[in-house]
């Protein structure tokens, strides 16, 4: 997709990015379908952002990440460490969101609020580029809402909820598609899956599982070598 073809109010993103929605349009669901949400289901209504923006490499006017045919290069994916004191997930990586609330119009503004009172992202500085396929949490029993946003006017942000948030990561993804800093887990519970190491932050889990797919299906992953283990404490 050219600058002149792209859609109104998706200059500065990348190509890859501005395309998500179409090739979202079309996942085949064997993508998603580990966690794919029953049709029928009675689980709580979550959403989470997965929040692309531009990085200290974009240069002058964050302008590099957009160029035609542009990859990874100069983006940035931010990613949060639940607070250990959490009743469910504590200490492990997550996106920002959570539970929808009467006052939410829809989960999408759900994804946004929650961004906001976790890491104090002002709401307005997102375009939302699409949403992906709602999937179940069963340890929570949450059906969630993956929200897909470009930064497009970044801005300081940080642990704005204690309670629940125990740090705020920023992370290139040059350094996620790294097959250096990427690896299978294995946990005591049994479960095996993809893991990424965010700077000493371990992603693991339900976030793992949709940032691989996401990836994937922006045309970003790059081979990487699944029988390299970590075991998970």
């Amino acid at each position: 997709m050219s600058a002149d073809t792209r859609p109104p109010g998706h200059e500065g993103m990348p190509d890859w990015l501005a395309e998500l929605p179409e090739r979202a349009a079309r996942v085949p669901e064997h993508e998603f379908s580990r966690f794919l949400a029953h049709e029928h289901s009675d689980a709580k209504e979550s959403a989470v952002l997965i929040l692309f923006g531009p990085g200290p490499s974009a240069g002058p006017g964050h302008g590099a990440p957009g160029a035609p045919g542009a990859g990874p290069e100069g983006v940035e994916l931010v990613v949060t460490e639940r607070a250990h004191t959490m009743r469910s997930h504590a200490g492990q990586a997550a996106f920002p969101g959570g539970r929808r609330e009467p006052q939410d119009r829809d989960l999408i503004a759900t994804a946004l609020r929650e961004a906001e009172e976790e890491i104090g992202l002002v709401p307005a500085s997102v375009e939302v580029v699409t949403t992906l396929p709602v999937l179940h949490l069963p340890v929570s029993d949450h059906d969630v809402l993956p929200v897909v946003g470009w930064w497009r006017e970044p801005g300081p942000v940080g642990v704005r909820d204690p309670a629940e948030v125990e740090r705020v990561v920023q992370v290139g993804l040059p350094h996620l598609l790294d097959p250096a800093h990427r690896f299978s887990v294995r946990h005591p519970s049994g479960y095996v899956g993809p893991a990424f190491d965010a700077h000493g932050l371990v992603v693991w889990g339900f976030t793992a599982g949709l940032l691989d797919a996401t990836l994937r299906l922006a045309g970003l992953d790059m081979p990487w070598d699944p029988s390299v283990y970590r075991e998970l404490p």
